[in-house]
C-alpha cells in the first residue's frame, strides 16, 4: 500500500483544493487566517483556551485591549464559529465566553505559529549577533 503523501511535497495537503492559482475564500488556509485575523485575536483565543471567561475577566487578563476591539474580536470569533456566547438570565446579565470544539482545535495551530515565529526570530537574532544561521530552502 502506498502512503497517501507519496508524490506530494512535505507540508502540502493531499487535497485538490490545494491546487489553486489564486487565493480563494473556500481555501481551508484562508478560512483559518480569516478566523484569526486582526490584532489581539490570537491573544483572546489563547485566554479562552485556558477556560471560559466573562467579558470583564477577559479585560482583566488583557488590560491594554480596548473595549471596542475586544467586542469586535469576540463578535468576529463568534461569527467564525470559534467562540460561543452564553448569556445567563438575571440582573445584571451574566455572559460567559467559551471556545467551541472548533475553537479548541485552534490550540495546536497557535502553537505551530508560535514555534515557527520563535524559530524565525532566533534566526534573525542569530544573524544580528554574528552567529551563522541555517538558510531556509
Amino acid at each position: 500500500m502506498t502512503h497517501r503523501t507519496v508524490g506530494y511535497q512535505a507540508g502540502l495537503p493531499d487535497d485538490p483544493r490545494a491546487n489553486v492559482t489564486a487565493p480563494a475564500p473556500e481555501c481551508p488556509v484562508e478560512i483559518t487566517l480569516a478566523a484569526l485575523h486582526g490584532r489581539w485575536t490570537t491573544l483572546v483565543v489563547r485566554e479562552l483556551l485556558r477556560g471560559d471567561l466573562s467579558y470583564s475577566e477577559l479585560r482583566a487578563v488583557l488590560p491594554a485591549l480596548s473595549d471596542k476591539v475586544l467586542s469586535d474580536r469576540l463578535a468576529q470569533l463568534a461569527e467564525a464559529g470559534v467562540v460561543e456566547r452564553d448569556r445567563r438570565p438575571g440582573w445584571p446579565p451574566r455572559v460567559r465566553y467559551a471556545l467551541t470544539p472548533s475553537g479548541h482545535r485552534l490550540g495546536p495551530v497557535l502553537q505551530a505559529l508560535w514555534d515557527w515565529g520563535a524559530e524565525a526570530s532566533g534566526r534573525d537574532s542569530g544573524a544580528e549577533s554574528g552567529h551563522e544561521t541555517n538558510p531556509v530552502h
